[in-house]
């Protein structure tokens, strides 16, 4: 049956990428409920280096967005999808939270969408808010919060402001890379330096170290952390999972580079995806202690809303015959369903497949010698922003 699949999905990557693509999910009888509306898989040529097969309509739109040829041949030489900047004006920058099973009440996520592709990310859904798709379109409009760095500056230097740790790139990633060109990240690491306000960072990107003349003497003065997602160090399953995100051995020489420079460095084994790479989660942990990372954590695999429909579709695609095992096993962690957002459960997932997970991981970073780095807040001075009355005394 695998072999009949894999010929299916063939078809659909060659031409019939609608009617193949359709029955192939059949043929390998994935545990997911697909809508009843067609999502018709993208031309590979057209979606060459991306994560997501399809790009179908937002959730909060009424119409389903389907490729036809127009009689103009226009499907005989398909152009690759390119990548589209959009600038948004935003009023503030600073989001707040009140997640009990987060470590930071706020954060700062200098762009939407992200050009990694990575096929799990759990923010796609969010793009629905833009009335674009969180398959292809996640991946290819981003959009630049330009001005972050001034509104950062202005939130910081509001009366009563208490500083604790602003998370950067918690929903999509800082170092993605249309940063090399507009610095966006930079420039709130520019006025978090200044005003000594405590920053933990997410990223998969080895353009992290450019911003090292910044980051270690904040590092000194324990202002700093930053997290580095591993997810795989299989380059293959890596490419095809996270396609323009670093090789998983840039990561490693990453998280080597900032702990050369003295940045606190954390592996996140994230996320964890059963079946598919959860056999690594040793591994990972201690080629990332080697290469320097001194606190760890994971994330179980979270499928919100439109991200279940955009994971299984590349799963029955590229793993058919693993798919139904997957699924079972993630509904195994999830109390029967796919995605269970309750804030005890989300992370970390529920019943002994989680827990058996859960045990590895502690047992494999308790034996590493994994901690906890704190950072701290007393030293924050508040920007002088805009025009102040001079003091008189």
């Amino acid at each position: 049956m695998a072999s009949a699949a894999k010929r299916l999905i063939e078809k659909a990557e060659r031409a019939d990428w609608r009617g193949a693509a359709r029955r192939s999910r059949a043929a390998i009888g994935a545990v997911v409920d697909f809508s009843a509306e067609e999502r018709p898989i993208v031309d590979p040529a057209r979606r060459r280096g991306r994560g997501a097969l399809s790009n179908p309509s937002g959730r909060f739109e009424r119409e389903q967005r389907v490729a036809s040829d127009d009689g103009w041949n226009t499907f005989d030489e398909p152009e690759a999808l390119r990548t589209n900047i959009h600038v948004e004006r935003a009023r503030t920058i600073v989001t707040r939270n009140d997640s009990p099973d987060i470590s930071f009440d706020r954060s700062v996520n200098p762009y939407r969408g992200c050009e990694h592709g990575c096929v799990y990310c759990y923010a796609r859904p969010t793009h629905a808010y833009m009335g674009l798709s969180s398959g292809l379109d996640f991946e290819t409009e981003i959009f630049v919060k330009e001005g972050a760095a001034q509104l950062l500056e202005r939130e910081l230097s509001a009366p009563g402001y208490s500083p604790k740790t602003i998370a950067i790139g918690a929903n999509t990633d800082p170092y993605q890379p249309v940063e090399k060109r507009y610095r966006i990240t930079r420039g709130l690491l520019e006025v978090a330096s200044r005003a000594d306000h405590p920053i933990g960072i997410v990223t998969k990107s080895s353009l992290v170290t450019r911003d090292i003349d910044l980051l270690a003497p904040m590092a000194r003065k324990g202002l700093v952390k930053v997290a580095i997602s591993v997810t795989t160090l299989d380059p293959a399953l890596a490419r095809a999972m996270e396609p323009r995100a670093a090789a998983p051995e840039r990561r490693l020489a990453t998280i080597e580079a900032l702990s050369a420079a003295g940045i606190p460095v954390t592996v996140l084994v994230a996320p964890i995806i059963p079946g598919i790479n959860d056999a690594e989660i040793e591994t990972i942990l201690t080629r990332a202690h080697a290469a320097g990372a001194r606190e760890a954590g994971y994330v179980m695999l979270r499928l919100p809303l439109e991200l279940r429909e955009v994971f299984s579709e590349w799963l029955v695609t590229h793993f058919p015959d693993k798919a139904r095992h997957v699924l079972s096993l993630v509904r195994s962690a999830r109390d029967g369903k796919l995605y269970d957002p309750s804030f005890d459960k989300r992370m970390t997932g529920d019943g002994p497949y989680a827990w058996m997970l859960g045990r590895r991981f502690e047992v494999a970073a308790a034996r590493l010698g994994f901690s906890h780095t704190r950072l701290r807040s007393d030293l924050f001075r508040a920007p002088r922003c805009g025009a102040e009355q001079l003091s008189l005394f």
